[in-house]
């Protein structure tokens, strides 16, 4: 998948408080999964309910990348592969990574190029990480 011209966009989701160090080894895990690196992420995203975390707001900024949030109805509209019942629950919609993933990068599931990708920090808290193509971001869009 690594290539000059190939731009992802990057659903995040964790728990609430998770370090920004948590944060980024996850996206640096599920990148590397994919043959991907940072310098063709190109855009954040995740769910309304997360605006304030701030490791995404750190994340974001330290990368440079811009960081765009969906409701829980937008990502509850989104086939994806992974839903749970648990995210569901406590989120209002079976899907937060994937889901904003897909919506970032104005794709469809298909355009997912890695799902769900799950990591417990040493802290202890959890983050997970989805990666899809941007389909679109010729015209700027992604």
């Amino acid at each position: 998948m690594t290539g000059r011209l190939t731009q992802v966009a990057v659903g995040l989701g964790c728990d609430r408080g998770t370090p920004l160090a948590t944060v980024a080894q996850t996206l640096d895990a599920a990148l590397a999964q994919a043959g991907l690196v940072r310098s063709q992420v190109a855009v954040l995203a995740s769910i309304e309910a997360k605006r304030d975390e701030p490791a995404f707001a750190e994340l974001a900024a330290q990368g440079g990348w811009p960081l765009r949030f969906f409701s829980a109805a937008e990502l509850a509209a989104v086939p994806v592969p992974n839903p749970s019942a648990t995210v569901l629950r406590h989120m209002g919609t079976p899907s937060v990574s994937e889901a904003a993933a897909v919506l970032a990068g104005q794709t469809t599931a298909a355009g997912l190029v890695v799902e769900k990708f799950k990591h417990q920090g040493p802290d202890g808290r959890n983050a997970t990480v989805s990666i899809a193509t941007c389909a679109r971001v010729a015209l700027g869009l992604c």
